[in-house]
């Protein structure tokens, strides 16, 4: 239960992150976004744990691992901040609702946590309900629908790793080394895509990215240590009531018929998923 408290906690955070990010993507190029975003996670949780660890906050067994783990995040984010200013913010949460699907499957060769026939297919179900809302052939579907998808499949990986390190490294450690890789990469690409911030306001949004995604992973990560992966990730879809709400508020956007079809479709596969999972720990 703690797991699935924090899971949704973070569920909460991270589409208030998204609204702002789409608000500022009308004005600065989404790798700044991405820039501020890892740079002032970094920053914070430096600040934060840095005082009481010290250079344990850099300590663990895993180097590769969080590297790479720290890659997947870049990606995923990338992805996700250059789609999210073309698509309705609940629309793009619903496409990467297909990252706890993802999930259930990359856990069986990286994790070893079983797969049965039964998640298999409702994975499958899951998927059509991703093409639902996307509806390839028509005009909804373009390229940043397809952004979307490969952030989600990137950051399954990056689930699938901090479940790997967690119980080895600090869930602290974990969230510092997932946007330091990022940070350095993203600060060379920085003077080619740099504007300005001409109001404080902007300022401040830009710099509330860093809060927003370094709570809301955290949460994530502790979520991991309580949880087994293909249980915790189907509560990844209480995001879209965050959405839902961020857009109607931030942007006026009201999802259409085949976005909650299709959302309904991928929650309803996720959460039969985790029933399943949940009824064979039981036994």
């Amino acid at each position: 239960m703690l797991g699935v408290l924090f899971m949704c906690a973070a569920c909460a955070l991270f589409p208030v992150m998204n609204g702002i990010v789409k608000l500022l993507a009308e004005t600065y190029d989404p790798k700044q976004i991405v820039w501020f975003r890892i740079v002032s996670h970094l920053v914070l949780v430096a600040a934060v744990f840095g005082p009481h660890m010290g250079l344990g906050l850099l300590r663990t067994r895993r180097i590769g691992t969080q590297f790479v783990s720290s890659v997947m995040m870049l990606l995923s984010t990338l992805f996700f901040f250059s789609a999210v200013k073309y698509v309705p913010v609940a629309e793009a949460i619903a496409v990467t609702f297909v990252a706890p699907l993802a999930v259930v499957l990359l856990a069986w060769p990286l994790l070893g946590e079983r797969i049965t026939l039964f998640r298999l297919a409702v994975v499958v179900i899951g998927f059509c309900g991703v093409l639902i809302v996307i509806r390839p052939g028509s005009a909804v579907f373009q390229w940043a629908s397809v952004l979307l998808l490969c952030s989600a499949m990137c950051y399954a990986t990056y689930q699938i790793l901090i479940r790997r390190l967690a119980g080895i490294d600090q869930p602290a450690t974990s969230i510092f080394y997932s946007v330091l890789l990022g940070a350095i990469l993203m600060s060379l690409w920085l003077p080619f895509v740099w504007k300005m911030p001409t109001a404080w306001s902007d300022w401040a949004l830009l710099c509330s990215l860093g809060l927003f995604g370094a709570l809301g992973h955290y949460c994530v990560a502790k979520a991991m240590t309580y949880a087994s992966a293909n249980f915790v990730a189907p509560f990844n879809y209480t995001q879209m009531i965050g959405s839902v709400i961020v857009g109607y508020f931030m942007f006026a956007e009201v999802p259409d018929f085949y976005t909650w079809l299709g959302t309904a479709v991928v929650v309803g596969a996720g959460l039969m998923v985790g029933w399943q999972g949940r009824r064979t720990s039981k036994v």
